[in-house]
């Protein structure tokens, strides 16, 4: 190897050092902003709505919160679809999982007020576990079909009070690049609850934060709202089976287009 070839492979190891350095240090502001965010909005706001008996006070402050944390991680949302919706309509949205960062966009960019369903390991998190029960976020324990049954009716009992919510359907972050197997709780959801699903794509996230990844950048992320499916008629275990089938499918197929960003 020639000292030409050798100073080429040095540029470019050094290259990749900055890029992952800078990387790190991205991802491990994003967690600091959100952190911050937490502990400096949460706990004055939570108690003055739990003194005030108003826990609706909450939310549009937590819908700020969620937005700011995404703008200072350098994330910009483009949202597709909104048109497919009737805001006077209750829905279940199902999305992909892929990063932290889909939390937020799916809570906060659907263009309605929303609950979610989320692991039972954020009631750990100090300020947020707390907080979750005052906008409509419900931890599910998937390691226990029992409990894991009961959050599901609750969930539903809201939904059909008028309060539409968002589901990760694959139950945790996939890998960049992955779809995981979709769960079937939310489907049934909405089947029990009378309102159509929504399939929703999320791209871009696990460039801009990707599980195991442990880097983050700045960037564009990109939510395709497609065209709602109703839940009206089903009643088998097939059924369900192939409504899970379909809107896999089509979160698939969006995924697998041009996005923003390069995979």
């Amino acid at each position: 190897m020639n000292d030409e070839s050798v100073n080429v492979l040095d540029a470019k190891s050094s290259t990749t050092v900055r890029r992952t350095l800078a990387g790190r240090l991205w991802y491990w502001w994003s967690l600091f902003v959100a952190a911050m965010l937490l502990l400096i909005l949460g706990p004055p706001i939570i108690t003055v709505s739990w003194a005030a008996r108003h826990r609706y006070w909450v939310y549009p402050w937590a819908n700020w919160g969620a937005r700011m944390w995404l703008r200072l991680s350098g994330c910009e949302v483009r949202v597709i679809g909104l048109e497919n919706l009737d805001h006077q309509r209750t829905y279940v949205f199902i999305s992909n999982h892929r990063s932290y960062l889909d939390t937020g966009t799916l809570f906060c960019y659907v263009g309605r007020r929303i609950g979610l369903l989320a692991k039972k390991e954020l009631l750990k998190v100090p300020i947020l576990g707390y907080g979750m029960g005052y906008v409509n976020v419900m931890a599910i324990d998937r390691s226990n079909r029992t409990r894991a049954i009961e959050t599901v009716q609750a969930a539903t009992a809201r939904i059909r009070s008028g309060v539409s919510f968002g589901v990760f359907a694959e139950g945790t972050r996939a890998r960049p690049g992955q779809l995981l197997p979709f769960k079937k709780g939310a489907f049934y959801m909405a089947r029990d609850a009378g309102v159509p699903v929504v399939p929703v794509a999320i791209k871009n996230t696990d460039v801009l934060m990707g599980k195991g990844t442990g880097v983050a950048k700045p960037g564009t992320i990109e939510m395709t709202i497609m065209q709602p499916i109703s839940t009206e008629g089903l009643k088998t275990d097939e059924e369900i089976a192939g409504l899970i089938e379909k809107v896999r499918g089509m979160i698939s197929e969006e995924l697998s287009r041009n996005s923003l960003e390069s995979y």
